[in-house]
């Protein structure tokens, strides 16, 4: 089969490799019809973070059923499913309380699974992992363009809100422009905030947050940024949203939160090489709560909304190409050419 190979810092290749195949009785085929390139790929792609190369790349599943093992109950050849960016089995401890990404049976999409950014993927413990979209969705183009983003973005986002304890009526401030700060300012809207404040530095991406829900946009940097938000909240908000993961990104954060308020980041942390300075937080009372998001957990409530159209992060994809090109994706995200890839299979 095709599929996209790591050989090195912005050196994504798509190559032929093995075909993935089912190796025990709780595993699933999948022929991947749509998946994406994230963010956080950008990190290995510009060397920022280790990878071993070669390696195969992607987490973010679609497609179809192909084979499953004797004993996967939740979907059968031929479904339409999608696929969160970590594999989870769906009964440890850790999955039962909807901490997935915990999950002790836990895998990822690269080595022998496939890599998610390639024709077909192994998924282990495939009831605890896919979600199966219903049969009336299963071909229609649009649908499955909005729901491909709860495989990470759109749950990522989610988790932001719901860590910071965004709630009806509430006012937030969203920290960073990309495709998890849009996803967290529709997440919040979605929770009922009254105001939401989305903090970045690229004028196109803060438009798509105000038509997403953005009450206030603040395109200013470093203590301007402070200054501008504490000004739009009064003294900040007791909710914010960190969703970069940068060292300025974080300290702004707290700089922006109201003291007893809470601080949500997912955020992957990169920059952070002298530790994060806790006295911002301490000295205030302010709450740090996130991490790496559990979509699975999220993924039934969200796709919920997405089909009675109430939710729709598609937008969040301004770019498209097929596998054979998924390298020119990897170029226009690193460039700011794009906020985020969609890769048809």
């Amino acid at each position: 089969m095709r599929a996209a190979v790591y050989r090195g810092p912005r050196d994504v290749r798509v190559e032929d490799v093995p075909e993935p195949e089912l190796e025990s009785s709780t595993d699933a085929l999948i022929r991947v019809t749509h998946t994406a390139v994230c963010g956080s790929d950008l990190w290995f792609y510009r060397g920022d973070s280790d990878r071993d190369v070669p390696s195969k790349v992607g987490h973010e599943p679609m497609g179809i059923v192909e084979a499953v093992g004797d004993d996967v109950r939740s979907v059968d050849p031929g479904d339409r499913v999608l696929a969160p960016f970590k594999i989870s089995c769906g009964y440890c401890e850790f999955c039962r309380k909807g901490l997935h990404t915990s999950c002790v049976n836990g895998d990822g999409w690269g080595g022998d699974n496939g890599g998610a950014q390639g024709e077909k993927v192994r998924c282990p413990h495939a009831d605890g992992t896919l979600v199966r979209v219903p049969d009336r969705y299963a071909d229609d183009e649009d649908v499955l363009r909005s729901l491909l983003p709860l495989t990470d973005v759109m749950g990522t986002g989610h988790h932001a809100a719901v860590s910071a304890g965004v709630d009806a009526g509430e006012t937030c401030v969203v920290v960073g422009d990309g495709a998890v700060g849009l996803c967290g300012v529709l997440a919040a809207r979605r929770l009922g905030a009254e105001r939401i404040v989305a903090v970045g530095h690229h004028e196109d991406r803060l438009e798509l947050a105000a038509e997403f829900g953005a009450t206030d946009v603040v395109s200013e940097r470093g203590d301007e940024a402070v200054e501008r938000v504490c000004e739009l909240t009064h003294g900040g908000a007791n909710h914010v949203l960190e969703c970069v993961g940068a060292a300025s990104s974080m300290a702004l954060a707290a700089e922006v939160c109201r003291p007893g308020g809470t601080v949500g980041y997912v955020g992957v942390p990169h920059g952070l090489d002298g530790g994060l300075d806790l006295f911002s937080f301490f000295g205030d009372n302010v709450t740090l709560r996130g991490g790496v998001a559990p979509v699975r957990a999220y993924a039934e409530e969200l796709m919920a909304d997405v089909l009675q159209g109430t939710l729709d992060p598609a937008p969040v994809f301004t770019k498209t190409v097929d596998l054979e090109n998924v390298a020119e994706g990897y170029r226009a995200m690193d460039e700011r050419e794009a906020i985020k890839v969609l890769v048809e299979v």
